[in-house]
């Protein structure tokens, strides 16, 4: 299994950007698939994931309302949706993929993408 994060970058307070991630594997359709993220100087926290068909989809309760995680089956493709973007939110994003459904300790990991939030 191989997980290719892309997207990121930089953009203002208040703007929006996306990140995606490309799975590749034998049944890497059937696990749940989510985005983590490493703010500078803090631990990795869980941010959004999503299952087997783009059931159950969830983000954590601090950016409901302005992170979106949806997932395209066919093309083995997870989006993270960032919206009215805040400096907080500046971190490295890791995509994540395990059959664990709340994806507690996830096994394979993705190799990570910068997001910066300037105020």
């Amino acid at each position: 299994v191989q997980l290719q994060a892309s997207g990121g970058g930089s953009v203002q307070a208040g703007g929006s950007l996306n990140v995606s991630c490309v799975a590749s594997g034998r049944f890497v359709n059937t696990y749940t698939i989510g985005w983590f993220r490493q703010p500078p100087g803090k631990e990795r926290e869980f941010v959004a994931a999503i299952g087997w068909g783009g059931r159950r989809p969830y983000v954590t309760d601090s950016l409901q309302g302005r992170f979106t995680i949806s997932r395209d089956s066919a093309k083995n493709t997870v989006l993270l949706q960032m919206n009215k973007m805040k400096p907080d939110d500046t971190a490295v994003y890791y995509c994540a993929l395990d059959s664990d459904p709340r994806l507690r300790s996830p096994k394979y990991w993705g190799q990570g993408t910068q997001v910066t939030v300037s105020s």
